[in-house]
């Protein structure tokens, strides 16, 4: 068993972007955070497929250069190789989980 305290694990840009709270060995997961004005940049995944579940805020997913608006209690699904963004345009924070299986690290590429 594993037990971690999401207020004791930092985001990966201080006080924004993206926290993991568990990697591996089978899925990661973790929370993003994006203050107003920030975004998370363009990429797919080979092999992983990943899940967002908005939790607070409002946000715009450019999903296989599509937009949609997604808000609190909208979950997401993306099949491996479907690129995403996500940027938020609002004057709000944006809260959500994702999941990531399997946990595989290196399939991130950017675009």
């Amino acid at each position: 068993m594993q037990r971690v305290k999401e207020q004791e694990l930092t985001y990966r840009g201080g006080d924004s972007g993206v926290k993991y709270l568990m990697r591996g060995p089978k899925i990661d997961w973790g929370v993003i955070f994006l203050l107003p004005g920030e975004s998370l940049g363009g990429h797919y995944h080979e092999q992983v497929e990943e899940t967002f579940y908005v939790i607070q805020g409002q946000g715009v997913f450019t999903v296989n250069g599509e937009q949609l608006i997604a808000s609190e209690g909208d979950v997401l699904y993306m099949e491996p190789t479907d690129t995403h963004a996500i940027a938020n345009n609002t004057d709000q924070p944006l809260k959500m989980v994702f999941i990531k299986c399997p946990c595989l690290p290196d399939d991130k590429v950017d675009i």
